[in-house]
């Protein structure tokens, strides 16, 4: 991809993450990383989140993106952000600082070198980890990854920290929610997507308030699962149509060869 550093969008998803705003961009700003522009996509923030993005906004290429109350989740906030982005390259994380700045430049450098797709980072390759979760978060995580590897070719399809070319991004991605986007953007690939994965470090949360709980993963790990069975059936489909194709074709042959004779 001979596109300049310069033309990455880097999107956010935000929902009260006042107290992380600031050390986020002062964090993106360290890493050295040339961007074109931040784009924070905000989900009806009740707290100061938005005073923090345009107070910042002021010194840096940052812009607010304000969701419209639709409900179309963090899915849909990222492909409202991908819609909305300038840069050719989208490099898409979370607000909460879980997904460490300082590996921006390694999930970019394969888009730019022209061996990958798509990069995402990932907890669950060699090198990867989630320091101080708790083990139930980890069963889940960890099982929702583990039967989403026969559909995807990837350890880590769940993980949010990911950088793509903008065009394919919209090509491929599903227009409103999906449940997770990158596992969503793979799917839909069929294979086409070179796909590359980066050992992280996800971090647990220092400022803020989690959105994550025990009854929230468990209703995130329901979903998942009828994403992954939707795709399943979705595929089975696909491969009955050309039987059921092949079976009406001979069938009008046959009905020609009546009325021929």
């Amino acid at each position: 991809m001979s596109t300049s550093a310069t033309s990455v969008s880097i999107i956010v998803p935000t929902l009260n993450e006042e107290e992380n705003i600031s050390p986020l961009v002062a964090q993106i700003i360290a890493s050295t990383v040339a961007f074109r522009e931040i784009l924070f996509v905000d989900d009806n923030s009740t707290d100061a989140t938005q005073d923090m993005i345009c107070a910042l906004a002021a010194n840096h290429p940052i812009r607010l993106i304000e969701q419209d109350g639709a409900g179309l989740g963090l899915a849909g906030a990222i492909m409202l952000g991908a819609r909305a982005a300038q840069g050719e390259i989208l490099l898409v994380m979370d607000a909460d600082l879980s997904h460490p700045p300082e590996r921006i430049k390694d999930l970019l450098a394969p888009l730019f070198a022209g061996t990958a797709d798509m990069v995402m980072g990932s907890r669950y390759v060699r090198g990867g980890s989630t320091p101080g979760w708790p083990l139930w978060r980890r069963i889940v995580s960890r099982a929702g990854a583990a039967l989403a590897y026969p559909l995807t070719g990837v350890h880590d399809s769940m993980c949010g920290f990911f950088a793509i070319g903008r065009s394919r991004l919209l090509q491929l991605a599903p227009e409103t929610s999906g449940f997770k986007i990158v596992f969503e953007t793979i799917v839909r690939g069929g294979g086409t997507l070179r796909v590359r994965e980066i050992p992280i470090a996800f971090r647990s949360r220092v400022r803020g308030k989690s959105k994550m709980s025990f009854s929230v993963a468990l209703r995130f790990f329901f979903h998942w699962m009828c994403a992954m069975f939707q795709h399943l059936i979705r595929g089975l489909q696909h491969h009955e149509e050309p039987a059921a194709s092949t079976i009406s074709n001979a069938g009008i042959s046959r009905e020609s060869f009546r009325e021929s004779k």
